[in-house]
């Protein structure tokens, strides 16, 4: 019994993730308005109704396997050594956070940007999402220094690092202005944040 479980828990993840990737595909081929449950559904070989029992909207359906990629990051940064800095814990595992997302796809990073420009609806998916994974990397944050996750406000700052990270270096990125590699970006951009933000040096007093 608890075989025949796993196994149709295993087969339901399958569908999910690949009812997901058919809905990225199409968004960044064809454009957000050619994601419809008729055609993800046919693109998986599933019944349009299947779509809908797995999701609500076409934009939940677009942004589910990025929402289940970073779970992955927040397992990740879990795993750091307990000790270890929460800004050197970023540094190592953000890069490939944000590489698994994206890798070298610019294409894709371009028709993101585009749609949550033009639309509404993907964009408040794509908040949500974000505060979703911004909750589970506060409560890491939390375990990792012993401060209370419902109470402390540096958890829930901390945690809004990758997101902001994200969105600064694929706009340069994907824009391209400049020449340095995505996780060089990111690296670049928790050591600025990690030393205040550094903008300039003072004037020296007079």
């Amino acid at each position: 019994m608890t075989s025949d479980v796993g196994l149709r828990e295993r087969k339901k993840r399958a569908t999910r993730a690949a009812l997901s990737d058919a809905a990225w595909s199409l968004m960044t081929e064809r454009g957000l308005e050619a994601v419809t449950a008729e055609a993800v559904a046919a693109a998986v070989d599933v019944s349009p109704r299947t779509f809908r029992n797995y999701f609500a909207s076409r934009e939940e359906a677009i942004l589910d396997g990025i929402l289940q990629r970073a779970k992955t990051f927040v397992e990740a940064l879990r795993a750091r050594p307990a000790g270890e800095p929460v800004w050197d814990s970023f540094a190592h595992v953000l890069p490939d956070m944000i590489m698994g997302l994206l890798g070298e796809r610019e294409r894709d990073a371009d028709a993101m940007a585009r749609a949550c420009a033009e639309n509404p609806a993907m964009l408040a998916q794509q908040l949500a999402v974000l505060g979703r994974v911004e909750r589970m990397i506060a409560e890491v944050i939390a375990e990792r220094t012993g401060a209370d996750v419902e109470r402390d406000l540096a958890p829930h700052l901390l945690a809004a690092v990758p997101a902001i990270t994200m969105r600064a270096v694929v706009t340069r990125w994907a824009g391209g202005a400049t020449g340095d590699a995505l996780p060089d970006l990111v690296r670049m951009s928790i050591a600025q944040l990690r030393d205040g933000l550094p903008l300039g040096r003072a004037a020296p007093p007079t």
